[in-house]
């Protein structure tokens, strides 16, 4: 007799669904259904090469320097009392997530209500790099000549070009995505299928945990409700934030797509970008050689 399970994921990889996550209680089945898992679990691999990456990261103070400005933004738009501010409350615990000292963090909160500081502004740039890939850039600046001006240098010194606004987003779904640290779950005494059952009934859409962090996607719109249920457990994510997902990707060789890795960190070491999104398949042997 075919059991359940199986039969399950066999009706689930004919319709091109599988589940993203698979675990049972005692008392309880459960399974998470999600189109672009693949997808999300590539993404969640560049996550953790970052992550590594910037553990090592000599560029801390530019590191620093975009956990400011977010800051900048969130005090501008709500005040400077994290309880009554919901983007300030996420821009300290981000800024908690890269290390950042507890004076920093206050010291930016307070420099932030100043009346001479920095307007940010939050714009966004899409390209196409080389062999196809698409690009969406997203930035805070306080001058938006220097900051296209810059964007557009690197393009071209990448082969890459500036795309009309709107031209790329249909190639990307918008979702939260939160990193928390399993300790920081273990800490809190919560078995693992008690904390993916909490998650899940605060909008979850996939939740898996690789080398020691889980990683969890929500709609965009389920963002703050588990940005709640996160407080409400105490359990403090390491990064929480609106990213963008490819719904497909561009597979390239190894040469190819180092020459689209390298014209990606240039961007990311502009002061200016806050975050840069891609699409690009990010194959074992690309992972491998970085």
């Amino acid at each position: 007799m075919l059991h359940w399970q199986n039969f399950m994921l066999l009706v689930l990889e004919a319709a091109g669904m599988m589940p993203a996550a698979f675990f049972i209680p005692q008392k309880l089945k459960v399974c998470i259904f999600v189109k672009t898992a693949k997808d999300m679990s590539g993404h969640s691999k560049w996550s953790t090469i970052k992550r590594k990456k910037g553990a090592l990261d000599a560029k801390r103070s530019k590191i620093f320097s975009r956990v400011i400005k977010e800051i900048n933004v969130a005090v501008k738009e709500g005040g400077n009392e994290p309880e009554g501010n919901p983007r300030l409350r996420l821009a300290i615990a981000n800024a908690k997530g890269v290390n950042m000292p507890k004076d920093n963090i206050q010291r930016a909160i307070s420099k932030a209500g100043d009346k001479n500081a920095a307007d940010f502004q939050e714009v966004t740039y899409e390209a196409y790099g080389n062999f196809g890939v698409a690009i969406y850039i997203e930035c805070l600046t306080d001058n938006l000549q220097r900051t296209v001006s810059a964007v557009r240098s690197i393009l071209n010194k990448h082969e890459g070009k500036l795309e009309t606004k709107g031209a790329l987003s249909f190639l990307f779904d918008r979702k939260g995505v939160f990193t928390i640290p399993e300790k920081v779950v273990k800490e809190k005494g919560m078995e693992e299928d008690d904390f993916l059952m909490e998650v899940i009934d605060a909008g979850a859409e996939e939740a898996e945990n690789e080398e020691g962090f889980y990683t969890i996607y929500t709609a965009m719109e389920d963002f703050g409700s588990m940005m709640k249920k996160l407080e409400e457990m105490g359990v403090e994510a390491e990064n929480a934030e609106l990213q963008r997902i490819p719904k497909t990707t561009v597979k390239l060789d190894k040469e190819s797509a180092q020459k689209i890795l390298k014209m990606i960190d240039a961007l990311e070491d502009e002061d200016d970008i806050q975050h840069v999104f891609h699409n690009m398949e990010l194959t074992e042997e690309l992972m491998a050689s970085m």
